[in-house]
């Protein structure tokens, strides 16, 4: 048995055992094994399939034309390729920018006239600034700081560690291949010199506290107006601060200078809340003090009045009849002297046998009784 032979023993070059009860002597059509075609009679069989699909023309150009035309299909239709939904298609004539296209289905001129670049577009991209996180400095837990990018000079000359994040995305994929050679460290240098930018108009104190949301709201439009000015094709879409601190060699000391104008503002407020309650208490009594003396100095304008109407009104009387305003002037001053004093009235001229004698207090007492 030849080598041919023994390869396709077992097997026809079709996959199962060729119908009919030909081929071994003696043999049948039922129970026993054909012994298949040797690789002769296939190529030969093969070719006169070309030859009848070709025309019936044989010839051994036949076969070749057929599998350049294979080969050129299939070359042609490698061309075809497809954008998925968060991707862009920028397409490549010679290395040379063509057009971009959107997600779907789409045709260029095969490799190696065109090619296509596919980056992702919807992908948000995060550069660290001032620190690195674990995975990238290879530790199991915790950050790795990055002094030369994270200490920064502030407006009233301190100094801040500040570590902060850039989140952006591609918004033109033909300006982001294109234009820039490294996306990260384009980033993260318009970044940097944003936010040393920003810090330095700023204090340490706004810095630290509540200025940090303007910082980051103002750090992202400079970066992107930088990335603008290069044709990035990048669009920063948040600046997140990760932490902002005092240098570590001066933390403690840093700290004990915020107790004391902690205590400081506490001195002050309390300062200010005894000032709210006393001033407008001493304010009150003032007022009060006031109001009382213009009311004395009413009464005693009324009653000086009254009293020179009243003069005036008897020197009137006076003037038309002195015998008896002299005489009504001193029985009212006698009566207002004689008033509260204890009174006995002797008569001279009654007889010696009578006790001359009024008691007068005594009288007016019984009489009150009664």
């Amino acid at each position: 048995m030849s080598f041919k032979d023994k390869i396709f023993k077992n097997q026809s070059p079709w996959g199962s055992p060729p119908p009919g009860g030909g081929g071994m002597p003696g043999g049948n059509g039922s129970g026993s094994r054909q012994d298949p075609p040797n690789l002769d009679d296939i190529i030969k069989n093969f070719q006169k399939t070309i030859n009848k699909f070709s025309g019936g023309k044989s010839g051994g150009s036949r076969p070749i034309i057929m599998g350049l035309l294979i080969l050129a299909l299939l070359y042609v239709a490698s061309g075809l390729y497809r954008v998925l939904p968060d991707e862009q298609g920028v397409v490549l004539r010679f290395g040379k920018y063509v057009n971009t296209t959107q997600p779907g289905l789409h045709y260029h001129f095969p490799t190696p006239f065109e090619r296509v670049l596919t980056p992702k577009v919807t992908k948000v991209n995060r550069v660290d600034v001032g620190f690195r996180p674990a995975s990238d400095t290879g530790r199991s837990s915790g950050v790795g700081n990055v002094p030369e990018e994270s200490l920064m000079l502030t407006g009233d000359e301190n100094i801040v560690d500040i570590n902060y994040s850039v989140f952006w995305v591609i918004k033109d994929a033909q300006k982001f291949l294109f234009n820039i050679q490294s996306p990260i460290e384009t980033v993260k240098a318009a970044s940097e010199t944003a936010m040393r930018e920003v810090i330095a108009k700023n204090r340490i104190q706004n810095i630290l506290t509540e200025g940090r949301s303007k910082i980051e709201i103002e750090v992202q439009e400079i970066t992107q107006i930088i990335l603008d000015e290069y044709g990035s094709g990048i669009q920063v879409t948040q600046v997140q601060t990760q932490q902002a601190d005092p240098p570590e060699q001066v933390i403690d000391a840093f700290r004990d200078v915020q107790a004391a104008r902690a205590d400081r503002e506490r001195s002050k407020n309390e300062a200010e809340a005894y000032a709210n309650d006393v001033i407008p208490r001493a304010r009150g009594e003032a007022e009060q003090v006031l109001q009382q003396a213009e009311a004395y100095k009413k009464e005693v304008v009324a009653k000086a009045e009254g009293e020179a109407s009243r003069f005036l009104a008897i020197y009137n009387e006076y003037k038309n009849a002195k015998q008896v305003t002299q005489e009504r002037m001193y029985l009212e001053t006698m009566e207002k002297v004689l008033a509260d004093i204890d009174k006995v009235i002797i008569d001279k001229e009654s007889g010696s046998g009578v006790v001359p004698y009024l008691p007068l207090p005594e009288l007016k007492k019984s009489g009150s009784n009664n």
